[in-house]
């Protein structure tokens, strides 16, 4: 994109920046305004028509808002907040970033450069802070060098690994005037597999008679995905998704058979244990994955593995693979689509086999008396829109969402493997306003909930038509359940007193409703979903429902 500037034209540090994020195609960025980086909100009001600043209650809630937007886009999730106590809450959303592989800026005001290093008010020193969470942390010392800096910024996220960079902005820095020459759009750099891997993967899969896919990390399109499912479609290949990346292929299709990951069920635990061979795509085959890296051994596991990563810091991390294979997953999966692997009768058989157990695990039962989530996933599967676009943050209650909801395109399932609460409510504000043509649902528990229930507020600021459910047992649930089976009857710490989350929805304008029966959902919902606004729908469970659906 072309803006009118030149190396003649004196422009201010903040100006060169938004003229930066305009350049590489920024059109929202997240912030809780703070003193410390008021030239850029003044850049940012000038550039109005052109990017569009969403103000939060939270930075927290911010951050994870560019963060869910990079997720969801393949494109930098762009925040801006100020410094110490706002660097600090937006933290989390870098480590998420980081563990989720997300593209993402997170811009933070900072002291003059005259007060640096005198503990001067809320200075924090964001290279040691930033330092273990983020791909690239830096503080702009010179404007002159902006160009420069943020053309490595976006560079940096968006290539191999995606990931999240850190940029300080020292306050006195962003009014220099200085004349510069803008940098063109800073693109990814994909990797490609060589001839060489792509035979020896070829050898491998024609050697094995029990072969399994696993999907998951960054970088991934609707592109991959499809190209996956067809291979793993014409050669009878199970494909398992990792932990909270369900939506990486049509689950519908019959190669899918299930996910790994927190609460998995014994099939698909079995699957990868009893394989020959395990494909690992994109994953980095982290602990909750891996349900604690029993299912594949380290360093050497009992099967054959591949593993494609785009990191080649990751191969070799954890695990020897048998064929390790550095390559971005679109790259891959186009690579993968050419190979000439033969399956046998027996192959197909076993896919149908695995199938039909997935499908018989994933359909939710209706009861028509009491209140339980079985019922609650029954009536919203029948009735939200096939493209649904869903997140979450972290607790017990996702287990009912990964086990009974099925992800049909990719980008519909938005949740945090880093298991970072309070994501869902502001995940959901950056998916409506990602893709406002879509149904989002926001899940989130009591207490998850309430880590950043100061959104439903931006929500409604900004008249995004969301339906927020409030699953709530009164309880931190997944604490609970774990205090329950190590220490019973000695419950300390986790019961929570609520307050009343249909008030307190209402208070922020938004359509509010609570049931304690089954057989009031369907009516709720549909009201909900009628409202011309944000809406919230509790879920007042009993005191003895389930934490979890069980295997």
């Amino acid at each position: 994109m072309a803006i009118e500037s030149s190396a003649n034209t004196g422009r201010t540090g903040a100006q060169v920046i938004v003229d930066t994020l305009r350049i590489n195609g920024i059109d929202r960025a997240y912030a809780v305004p703070g003193e410390s980086y008021l030239s850029v909100l003044d850049a940012l009001y000038e550039q109005h028509r052109h990017i569009r600043l969403v103000t939060c209650r939270h930075e927290s809630g911010a951050a994870n808002m560019a963060e869910a937007h990079g997720k969801l886009t393949g494109t930098p999730g762009v925040c801006f907040v100020t410094r110490g106590p706002g660097a600090t809450h937006a933290s989390i959303a870098i480590h998420t970033a980081y563990q989720d592989s997300s593209p993402m800026i997170l811009f933070i005001g900072q002291v003059a450069r005259e007060m640096r290093e005198r503990e001067a008010f809320q200075e924090i020193d964001y290279r040691q802070m930033f330092g273990p969470l983020a791909k690239w942390v830096t503080e702009v010392d010179d404007a002159r060098r902006l160009p420069e800096i943020l053309s490595r910024a976006f560079q940096t996220c968006l290539s191999g690994r995606p990931g999240p960079v850190v940029i300080a902005l020292p306050e006195d820095m962003l009014d220099d005037i200085v004349q510069v020459t803008d940098v063109a759009q800073s693109p990814g750099l994909a990797i490609a597999p060589t001839d060489a891997s792509m035979q020896a993967l070829d050898d491998l899969m024609n050697q094995a008679q029990r072969p399994v896919m696993i999907l998951g990390g960054g970088g991934w399109s609707q592109v991959a995905g499809d190209a996956i499912r067809d291979v793993a479609e014409r050669h009878g290949i199970p494909v398992l998704a990792s932990f909270r990346c369900q939506d990486f292929i049509d689950n519908d299709s019959p190669a899918y058979v299930g996910r790994l990951g927190l609460g998995a069920p014994a099939y698909t635990r079995s699957l990868v244990e009893e394989a020959d061979l395990v494909i690992a795509i994109g994953a980095r085959l982290g602990e909750a994955t891996m349900q604690g890296y029993s299912l594949l051994t380290p360093p050497i596991p009992r099967q054959r593995l591949v593993h494609v990563h785009p990191d080649s810091r990751e191969l070799g991390r954890v695990y020897q693979a048998t064929l390790m294979i550095n390559a971005t997953s679109p790259e891959f999966a186009e690579a993968l689509s050419e190979l000439d692997y033969q399956p046998t009768p027996a192959h197909r058989e076993r896919l149908q086999a695995l199938r039909h157990t997935y499908e018989t695990y994933s359909y939710p039962a209706y009861e028509g008396h009491g209140l339980d989530m079985q019922s609650v996933m029954s009536v919203l599967t029948g009735t939200l829109p096939s493209d649904t676009l869903y997140t979450n943050g972290a607790g017990n209650y996702t287990l009912w969402l990964q086990r009974f909801i099925r992800f049909h395109r990719f980008r519909s399932q938005v949740a945090p493997t880093s298991g970072a609460m309070g994501y869902g409510i502001p995940a959901a504000i950056a998916a409506k306003l990602a893709f406002p043509e879509r149904q989002v649902v926001a899940f989130g528990g009591d207490g998850c909930a309430m880590m950043s229930i100061q959104e439903l507020a931006t929500a409604s600021q900004e008249s995004l038509r969301i339906l927020f459910v409030v699953v709530n047992n009164a309880s931190f649930g997944t604490i609970r359940m774990h205090q329950e089976k190590r220490f019973p009857g000695r419950v300390s710490g986790t019961t929570l007193t609520n307050p009343d989350f249909v008030a307190l929805a209402r208070a922020c304008h938004l359509h509010a409703e609570a049931i304690e029966n089954n057989a009031d959902m369907a009516a709720a919902l549909a009201r909900c979903l009628a409202h011309d606004g944000p809406s919230l729908l509790e879920i007042r469970l009993p005191p003895d429902a389930p934490f979890t659906p069980g295997e």
